[in-house]
């Protein structure tokens, strides 16, 4: 799995600091503007994530390049709507000889394992086939699984980068979605360490919004994203 952040807004925390500002203020943006010093705009960032005022959060938008991930992984993350997506087309892009992602998981059953590798290999020598025998890639493609590689470019904005990170840091989110998570955040914090110092999955500083279904690790999660208590 790559991730790359390949773009975000300039200053995104000194943008949303000087947009939330405005809101309290009868001066111009100028003038608020002049008055940022990163002192004061790191403490007035954390400010404002503990009133909850996350609408100036929309203002700051960030744009990640991700490859080596499989369409399973897509077509849970292209359910978070607020948010742009450019796909690499399997319409338009030929698949031979498809790179494919293989479930962790397999490793600790070689059998298993091997049966997965022999189906994934068929599936390529008769998608192939279907290539080859003149039916156009859009057609063909509904032989490729989701284990299928993929590549996506996904631009969101901070508010919902946060809602993201809620979800699908959690321990209980599918292990690949989980891991681009992560990579992410990592991402965003080096550039609004202000903004992302307390995202993660929803335990972190509260209860568990999965209830019975929790993962029984609060206190392992916690420390790993620091939460209260770590």
């Amino acid at each position: 799995m790559l991730v790359q952040l390949l773009q975000h807004t300039r200053e995104p925390e000194r943008i949303i600091a000087q947009a939330a500002k405005l809101c309290y203020s009868d001066a111009g943006l100028e003038t608020i503007a002049g008055k940022l010093s990163p002192e004061k705009t790191a403490d007035f960032i954390r400010k404002l994530m503990k009133w909850g005022h996350l609408s100036a959060l929309e203002h700051a938008s960030f744009t990640f390049g991700i490859e080596g991930v499989s369409r399973a992984l897509t077509h849970q993350l292209v359910r978070h709507r607020l948010a742009s997506y450019s796909q690499q087309s399997q319409r338009y892009v030929s698949m031979r000889d498809f790179p494919y992602i293989t479930p962790p998981v397999l490793s600790e059953k070689p059998e298993l394992l091997k049966s997965f590798q022999t189906v994934i290999s068929e599936i390529g020598r008769v998608y192939q086939e279907l290539l080859e025998s003149g039916i156009p890639a859009e057609d063909a493609r509904y032989l490729l699984p989701n284990a299928c590689e993929t590549k996506i470019v996904v631009t969101m904005n901070a508010r919902e980068l946060l809602h993201f990170f809620r979800l699908r840091c959690c321990h209980r989110a599918q292990w690949e979605i989980h891991a681009l998570a992560d990579r992410m955040l990592n991402l965003a914090k080096g550039v609004g360490p202000n903004l992302f110092h307390q995202a993660g999955p929803g335990c972190i500083n509260g209860p568990c919004p999965e209830g019975k279904l929790s993962c029984g690790k609060m206190s392992e999660v916690r420390q790993k994203y620091g939460g209260e208590g770590s």
